[in-house]
């Protein structure tokens, strides 16, 4: 933990960022470790710092509700993995944006990374399972992780970039979410570093997340989970095993597990406090800590 802090300190200094949390996952026991390096006046808080998730939400809804309602539809496993031919992003409709997302045939494709599939694919579920997604989802959270649109105001949220030239504070960076202001199943989820690693300990206690993961798989995605194409280069960190699974968020956020080594990580940051575009210390981070919990399980 002390050398892990070490690298945590270290990007706070070198980036932007006003808080950087990490939380070490160990699946043999169900547990979570887990501490927030920060600067500024935000270090008197008495509770956990809530991070905008960004991209992390998509395999926190989409994939466990896919695990743990035991989906086996082939069509809704080419949208839940990125290959049913959806465009990967455009400006969605406010007033008729789930018309817009129906109206794109699905068709198995090329992996296409697609903020459309991913929401297509709780279109399509809401329908097949005849309840509305937030009650679906809320059920495979053991942590308090929130929709932006239901964060309390009194907790305690960081800059992340600007709307209307105004620091924003505690909104959704993601444009869509923030226009549509509904539930989505992209982008939008606000979680402490306690919180995220609870949910996926609990999950994986819950509905055996490695053992299901813990297979071959042909193709990038694998129930919604990005997977590990190098793992000498990979932002997961050198050293993982072939089957490492997790997600990055565009916000600095990322989680990893290596399903034979039954460890993972979690990241959570504000990297995109001022702009998107410099995440040059961020990954190396990433691949520093990464290596350095690998390394302690060989």
């Amino acid at each position: 933990m002390d050398r892990l802090k070490l690298l945590a300190t270290k990007l706070l200094r070198d980036s932007h960022c006003d808080a950087v949390a990490v939380g070490l996952l160990d699946f043999n026991n169900h547990t979570f470790h887990c501490f927030e390096v920060m600067e500024g006046d935000i270090d008197s808080h008495t509770e956990g710092i809530y991070f905008d998730l960004a991209s992390l939400t998509k395999p926190l809804t989409n994939s466990f509700v896919h695990i743990a309602n035991n989906i086996n539809d082939p069509k809704l496993e080419l949208l839940l993995n990125h290959r049913a031919g959806l465009p990967s992003w455009g400006l969605l409709s406010t007033s008729n944006w789930k018309e817009q997302l129906l109206s794109y045939p699905i068709k198995e494709s090329e992996t296409n990374y697609s903020d459309f599939s991913a929401n297509r694919y709780m279109l399509e579920v809401e329908k097949q399972l005849d309840q509305s997604y937030p009650d679906i989802v809320y059920k495979n959270f053991a942590g308090q992780i929130y929709n932006w649109l239901t964060l309390p105001e009194s907790k305690v949220v960081l800059q992340n970039g600007y709307y209307v030239g105004k620091a924003n504070f505690g909104k959704v960076h993601d444009p869509n979410a923030y226009n549509i202001k509904e539930f989505m199943s992209h982008a939008g989820l606000f979680g402490t570093i306690e919180s995220v690693c609870r949910a996926l300990v609990e999950f994986d206690k819950e509905y055996d997340l490695l053992g299901k993961m813990d297979i071959p798989s042909p193709y990038r995605f694998f129930n919604g989970f990005d997977t590990v194409a190098n793992p000498d280069s990979t932002l997961a960190g050198a050293g993982c095993g072939p089957h490492t699974f997790g997600h990055l968020g565009f916000t600095g956020t990322s989680f990893w597990i290596d399903p034979s080594k039954k460890v993972g990580h979690v990241i959570l940051t504000n990297s995109t406090k001022y702009h998107w575009f410099s995440k040059k210390e961020l990954n190396q981070f990433r691949r520093e800590l990464g290596e350095k919990v690998w390394a302690d399980q060989t």
